[in-house]
């Protein structure tokens, strides 16, 4: 070991050499691993954050979600528009909606009996104008004989759609003809005006005249 001692030390006490030695080799393996620590590039990984958390969509609030209903409503419109009759409105629509789908009142108009800011409902009837028979509400028909008089007649002017369909000779959109020409006139002064609806003729009204009356 004496090589790697410095040449002063070569004398020395063979103890005394020993010793350091045993310290140049240790300083040797320093060495050396500081050396390999270096070149393979050591240095610690730098560490990453925790994930955030990410909201669920099927955790938001339920009120959030607004259930609006499916496919368009079809809507009677009737009185005083440039053009009554059916009109097809996209589902949420307003009164005010299905007045403009028909052409919109027609001047004069009083619209202060309407709400025009309520949402509409699928086959109802909206009255401009004039006063809504018994029919025209929302998701309801008359009460059950409201339409009928003495002897079992049907009252023209507070009948509905259904009870005029049970009359003889008269079907579905001809009982929607009565309906639709009480409410632009305002109702039936008399049987006889059955004849001004469209689709009666005299041999229909023949067979009409001893079952119905008007109020």
């Amino acid at each position: 070991m004496s090589r790697w001692l410095p040449a002063g030390l070569t004398g020395a006490a063979p103890a005394v050499r020993r010793r350091l030695a045993v310290l140049a080799v240790l300083a040797g393996v320093v060495v050396l691993v500081t050396t390999t620590i270096l070149l393979l590039g050591g240095s610690p990984a730098p560490e990453r954050p925790p994930p955030l958390p990410v909201a669920r969509a099927d955790t938001a609030p339920a009120a959030a979600v607004d259930k609006a209903p499916a496919g368009p409503l079809v809507v009677s419109v009737v009185g005083k528009v440039s053009s009554p009759g059916l009109v097809t409105v996209p589902a949420g629509a307003r009164v005010a909606d299905a007045v403009r789908a028909a052409g919109g009142a027609t001047p004069g108009t009083d619209l202060t009996t309407l709400n025009l800011a309520r949402r509409v409902a699928d086959g109802e009837q909206v009255a401009v104008g004039v006063p809504a028979p018994p029919d025209a509400l929302p998701g309801g028909a008359a009460q059950s004989g409201a339409g009928a008089g003495p002897a079992g007649k049907i009252d023209l002017n507070t009948a509905t759609v259904a009870q005029l369909d049970t009359l003889p000779g008269i079907g579905a959109v001809t009982a929607q003809r009565i309906v639709d020409w009480r409410a632009q006139h305002g109702g039936f002064a008399s049987v006889e005006q059955l004849r001004d609806v469209d689709g009666i003729g005299e041999t229909r009204f023949s067979k009409l005249r001893e079952q119905v009356r008007v109020s």
